[in-house]
């Protein structure tokens, strides 16, 4: 009898650790799905704010192509995990860029339709931003649980492998320079 109640509790504990794992899987794949959506609201954007800004920027020409194709290659369903994470960090970087370099173009900076991109494009950002830190602490907790015991064990025969954490890049880690950041 005793030997039936232990093989019960061992059981239940194996039962209860495989639910934990995959509940937590699920809530990482659910919140990268956000993320994913959020991203191709940006994406869809992208070539508006191009062909809203390509007369204009002559000069920058090179940086609306290699958004654009940057844009092509993020929507590509064969990318994986860390690519995602890489391309979405480099168009960041570019419209960033993009909307330092529409600041030396006076018509641009009065556009409506520029204003409207932008401001559409700034909430989007912070919903990225917001569903970026939500994925971020969902991945901890999943790499939290396969790797510790007695979770670990469950986890490596499941085949689970650690997931990316959205990080910034090492250019943006760098501190602003205030001093050149003023001068004209």
């Amino acid at each position: 009898m005793e030997i039936l109640i232990g093989l019960a509790v061992a059981i239940l504990f194996a039962i209860l650790m495989y639910n934990f794992l995959v509940s937590r899987k699920n809530q990482v794949d659910n919140i990268s799905a956000s993320v994913d959506a959020l991203l191709k609201k940006r994406y869809d954007l992208i070539p508006n704010l191009v062909a809203s800004v390509k007369e204009y920027m002559e000069y920058e020409k090179d940086l609306l192509e290699k958004v654009t194709r940057l844009r092509s290659k993020a929507l590509d369903r064969n990318l994986d995990e860390i690519q995602k994470i890489e391309t979405d960090q480099e168009i960041s970087r570019l419209l960033g860029d993009i909307f330092v370099a529409v600041e030396n173009y006076p018509e641009l900076k009065a556009d409506k339709n520029i204003l409207h991109l932008q401001h559409t494009l700034n909430e989007i950002e912070e919903q990225i931003s917001a569903a970026r830190r939500a994925y971020n602490q969902a991945v901890t907790d999943f790499n939290n649980a396969i790797e510790m015991f007695p979770t670990n064990i469950l986890a490596k025969y499941m085949g689970y492998k650690r997931k990316a954490l959205f990080q910034i890049d090492k250019n943006q880690r760098k501190s602003v320079d205030v001093k050149n950041l003023f001068k004209s």
